[in-house]
């Protein structure tokens, strides 16, 4: 890393701090049982993922995947529809994977906090009561009987790197486990629900549509309010409040 002449600060918060030097991405995490899960996820995966360098908790460095993001929340993407079909693809390739050895996330671990976080929402007049309403009867579509799969666990489309019209790489595994499938695709088009289409076409006709539209509602009802709690504006354009708002 000499002659580095910048660092860049990929996300900072109280949980969590991501740096870019030079070609070289530091993780500190202050919890260092997510990195140890990162490294055995990407060990697992069998999708394209940084190289590991090293780790000393609580920080892991990886190296840095060629291409870009892609997109981010609130923006317009700049991939093709096929770069957005390579990654459905990628992520259908991940979820017929065997399984990892330790859980993950389903709809069932979020079901309890729910009420809570909408009650939260309205009290504190962070979003009408009408749009939390609605977006919760949205949510119920998620708990259903499902099949867990191998899931990434935070599969947004800053964790994917393309380049022209291939996925290079997929960051950020510490949430990876055995999860729902949709969960991964809600995660990748929210706020980007143009690009569902060509994220269906490269998974496969399988993917339930109804099922990423409640995760989209009750991803964005349940992260509001950390969020705001950790320095992010869920009310910027595009974010999850206008996620709510499009399910009106």
């Amino acid at each position: 890393m000499a002659g580095v002449d910048e660092i860049e600060v990929i996300v900072a918060h109280r949980e969590r701090t991501t740096l870019r030097v030079g070609e070289v991405f530091l993780k500190v995490d202050a919890d260092s049982r997510r990195t140890a899960v990162e490294v055995e996820a990407m060990a697992l995966a069998p999708i394209p993922t940084p190289r590991v360098l090293w780790r000393e908790p609580p920080v892991l460095a990886l190296a840095a995947l060629p291409g870009t993001a892609l997109g981010v929340l609130g923006e317009p993407s700049p991939a093709s529809p096929a770069a957005w079909a390579a990654a459905g693809a990628v992520a259908r390739k991940l979820h017929d994977a065997p399984l990892p050895p330790w859980p993950g996330r389903g709809p069932e671990q979020d079901a309890a906090g729910l009420d809570d976080e909408c009650e939260w929402l309205v009290a504190n007049g962070v979003v009408p009561a009408d749009l939390v309403e609605r977006n919760r009867e949205v949510a119920e579509a998620a708990f259903r009987p499902w099949t867990p799969v191998f899931s990434h666990g935070d599969f947004q489309l800053t964790h994917v790197f393309v380049d022209g019209d291939e996925v290079t790489g997929v960051l950020d595994w510490s949430e990876a486990g055995r999860g729902d499938p949709m969960f991964d695709l809600a995660s990748l088009t929210l706020g980007h629900e143009e690009h569902l289409d060509d994220v269906v076409a490269g998974y496969g006709a399988d993917a339930d549509r109804d099922v990423i539209r409640a995760w989209w509602s009750l991803r964005s009802l349940l992260n509001i309010r950390w969020l705001i709690q950790h320095g992010f504006d869920p009310a910027a354009p595009g974010c999850e409040i206008d996620v709510l708002r499009a399910r009106m």
